[in-house]
Parts: structure tokens; sequence; C-alpha cells
């Protein structure tokens, strides 16, 4: 068994923005393909307490050399209060020729930065007419900096930034750590959502919310929200927007916005493509000037592999990490039997 800590995995995707995104489109493209299994993601949750939850996503993603594993994520927002991470996380990847687990790895840092691609990814796959130069962040927590540098990476136009966050402070803390890692970046802090929803034309919800509290009447036509939390926004937002998500079935259950939507109408119509799909078509995509463009992300647990096993191998090139030849029972003798 090989043991990465969360050192190594830093060591392999700090500054491999590239790479990241790379890899997360090939994914996105192989599951548009049928070459991935996704059974329905595991929900793990506690009586008397919503807001806390751990997940579990088994996957297999078809590459040439196959990767099957899951990504065990726990969600307790109250860690911030103890000056601990919201999200730990652990991946577990698993040999295809014997099905015995081969390597364990610190899961939180692979996946924001798979969260942080997939949503840059969107931002400039789903283009508008005129370049971005701007985005408004809603959430300031790890993976809305993790999806400022990602954005940072795809859209070199982009010059300002306006965060927001119930707690004030917290969002002026986030501002003066962007000022720090970019200072060309324009930051401000706004004093609502609905100032933060107008200020650009590209918005991105991450936050820890369990029910829909915002509308997209605030928002500019042809704004593309990257909707990474899935219960911000009210299921009437939804269904008066272009709606782009990674796989139907997977984003609308659990209570999401779409999931509510669904309820609400009685069919997914208001569904108009996947991201998969508009990869692989080989034609661009303009959002439409008229309408809020919606990117709805569940997290498909194939983007966490083709992360794990990129880190996974870049270890291991690099000799970083820890091996345990007897983490698993030695194989039995036959003169035993």
């Amino acid at each position: 068994m090989l043991i990465l800590g969360a050192a190594d995995v830093h060591q392999v995707l700090d500054d491999a923005e590239t790479e990241v995104v790379a890899a997360v489109r090939r994914a996105y493209q192989l599951h548009d393909r049928g070459r991935t299994a996704l059974p329905h993601s595991v929900f793990l949750r506690f009586p008397d307490r919503p807001r806390d939850r751990i997940i579990g996503l088994p996957a297999y993603l078809g590459e040439e050399e196959p990767v099957a594993g899951i990504k065990w994520i726990a969600s307790f927002p109250g860690n911030t209060a103890r000056g601990l991470e919201r999200a730990s996380a652990a991946v577990i990847l698993n040999s295809m020729a014997t099905g015995r687990p081969e390597a364990l790895l610190e899961g939180s840092v692979i996946s924001a930065r798979r969260t942080a691609a997939s949503a840059a990814l969107a931002a400039a796959t789903l283009r508008s007419s005129v370049p971005e130069t701007g985005v408004s962040l809603i959430g300031c927590g790890v993976i809305g900096f993790e999806i400022l540098a990602y954005l940072r990476a795809v859209l070199p136009d982009l010059a300002a930034v306006t965060v927001f966050d119930l707690d004030h402070h917290r969002a002026e803390e986030f501002a003066a750590r962007c000022q720090e890692r970019w200072p060309d970046l324009k930051t401000e802090v706004a004093v609502s959502a609905q100032e933060a929803l107008c200020a650009h034309r590209l918005v991105c919800l991450a936050t820890t919310a369990a029910t829909p509290h915002v509308t997209t009447d605030a928002c500019r036509r042809g704004t593309l929200v990257l909707h990474v939390s899935l219960r911000d926004l009210t299921p009437g937002s939804i269904l008066t927007s272009v709606n782009v998500v990674d796989d139907a079935d997977h984003v609308c259950r659990e209570s999401t916005s779409l999931h509510l939507a669904e309820q609400l109408c009685g069919d997914r119509d208001f569904i108009a493509t996947s991201i998969g799909a508009v990869l692989n078509s080989g034609q661009p995509f303009r959002r439409p000037e008229d309408r809020v463009t919606v990117f709805s992300p569940f997290g498909l647990g194939a983007l966490d592999l083709a992360l794990a096993d990129l880190v996974r191998r870049r270890a291991e090139s690099l000799g970083l990490g820890t091996r345990v030849p007897d983490f698993l029972p030695p194989p039995a003798d036959p003169a035993a039997d």
C-alpha cells in the first residue's frame, strides 16, 4: 500500500493547474462516451445534525490504464469555528487486476482542486460573446479560493473579483488573502449577495447552504453561474435558466436545487446539455445573451479518480509517500491446505 499525505499531494498538484484541468476534461469526455461506472453516491447523515454529512463516491474510469476506487469525504461546517477545514477526505485506489487496494491518498486537496478545475473548465467552455474580466464569489472558503486560482489560470482577461460571505469578517480576510496572492487583481467585498450577483457576468456559488436561498434576479443577462454547492438557487431560478450539468441522474437527487425543480415541473426538460457532451461535440458553446446560464456539477467521483491517479503516478516517479508492505494479509500458503 502506498500512502500519500497532504504534503505529497500538494507537491504534485501545486502550480499544476494546466495538468489538472486536462485530467478533468478527459474524465468528463470519457463519462460522456460511456467509459465510466458511477453508482450513486452514499450520503451518511446524522440525526439532529442536518449540516454534517459524510459522502462515499465510488467510481471507475475507463482510460487506457483504467482506475477504480472511492472517495470518502466528510463535510462538517462547524469545523471552521474550531480552526479546522470544513472538509476532510481520503481516496482509495484499487488494482484493476486483483481488486486489492493499492494506494491511500489524502483526499481534501484532490477534491478541492477537481472542484475548482471543473468550475474553471465550465467557465472556459461555456463562453460569452465577450471576454470574462471579473468574477463574483459567494462563499469565502477553501473551495472559493481554489476556484479563483483556477479561473485565473484559464481566463487570461480576469482582472477583478467581488466576494461575499454571510460572515463579513471572513469575506474581508478572504479578500486580503486574494490581494496577497494576486496583487494585480482588483478585489472588492460586497455588502450583500445581490450586490455580488450583479457585479460581474461570471458568478460562483460555493456555500454550505442546505436549502435554496437566492435567485438569479439580480444577475445581469448573459451571466454564467457556477452553481458549485448545488443548493443555493431557487427552483424557479433554475427553471428560467439555461442549465448545463455534469450528469443529470446524479445532480437531480438529494434535494439539490435541480432535484427540487424536477419535482416542481415533473421532468428534466429544463436541462439543456451536459459539460461532457459540449466538450465532445467539437463545437463552441455560446451562452445566450438574454438569459442566465447555470452550470451545476454534482462532482463526479470519476474526477477524483482522475486526479488521484495523476497524483499517484507522479508521486511514484518522484519517490514520494510511504510504502506499507504488510498492510494487507500475506498470500495464503498453498502448502497449508
